[in-house]
């Protein structure tokens, strides 16, 4: 990407910083357990508002009120799963837009066919690790569980070929992060060793990721590259600081807090 496109993408990142401080969007994660504290403080870190709505008796209705759904099958059940689908659904009739996050999608069959079902129903953005990505293109990934164990770089061709696929957006986090709608793409550089060693750090990009998405409907590309942006410039400056993860863990939340409404621009990460 030449430098002119990287500014005016670094100034649609600023603007849309803004909105979200300014519309508070509502938020709705259907997440795992075990990131739901975290995820719901980054969001309002940010100056999203979250609603940790998943039950299947609620979580489709809700979807239609609020500004975005983020789905994470991190902690995957049947129950859950029933829930997922029907909110995805719901918020697809109703024009929200929603982000998926693959956990682990590839460690079981229950969880690959659970994802399968969930890209049917056409999410704006996908969220996930290189290994979760590489691995939801087809390809053989040297993942374990959650974690990661391939380079981004190696999982940019699956995300470009699972974003023209699927008509979606797919951003792969890790080093150096890399968004693509299949035929823009951008890499992002920034962030922290320690963010890896923080659980739910990336659940809780996910999450953030929605809320960009709920002010930035039209344009889930630009949303998806704002966000990432925001976590690499807060979790550099949280980093800086930090003795180790458990410091890390709230000067992050500090720092996503405090970004100001020019450092998009005058620190962009884009590359």
């Amino acid at each position: 990407m030449s430098h002119p496109d990287l500014h005016i993408l670094a100034q649609a990142s600023q603007d849309l910083l803004a909105a979200v401080r300014r519309d508070a969007p509502l938020v709705q994660c259907l997440t795992n357990f075990v990131s739901m504290n975290y995820a719901a403080n980054a969001l309002l870190a940010a100056g999203a508002s979250p609603a940790m709505v998943h039950a299947v008796e609620e979580a489709p209705e809700f979807a239609r009120i609020c500004g975005a759904v983020v789905i994470n099958i991190g902690t995957l059940s049947a129950p859950w799963l029933d829930s997922m689908l029907l909110t995805a659904a719901s918020a697809g009739q109703a024009g929200t837009p929603w982000v998926l996050d693959p956990v682990a999608h590839h460690a079981t069959a229950f969880r690959r066919d659970a994802v399968q079902r969930l890209l049917d129903l056409r999410p704006a953005i996908v969220r996930g690790n290189a290994s979760e990505i590489i691995a939801l293109a087809g390809g053989q990934s040297a993942g374990k569980g959650v974690d990661s164990r391939d380079e981004v770089a190696q999982a940019e061709q699956s995300a470009r070929d699972i974003a023209a696929r699927r008509q979606t957006v797919v951003a792969v986090t890790g080093e150096v992060d890399f968004v693509t709608d299949g035929e823009r793409s951008v890499r992002i550089t920034g962030g922290s060793p320690l963010m890896p060693r923080v659980t739910a750090t990336g659940c809780a990009l996910t999450a953030v990721v929605g809320a960009y998405a709920a002010v930035s409907a039209k344009d889930p590309y630009a949303a998806a590259v704002a966000a990432l942006s925001c976590f690499s410039i807060a979790g550099r400056r949280a980093g800086t600081l930090a003795d180790g993860p458990g410091s890390f863990a709230w000067r992050f939340l500090d720092a996503l807090a405090g970004l100001e409404h020019d450092c998009l621009t005058r620190e962009s990460p884009l590359r």
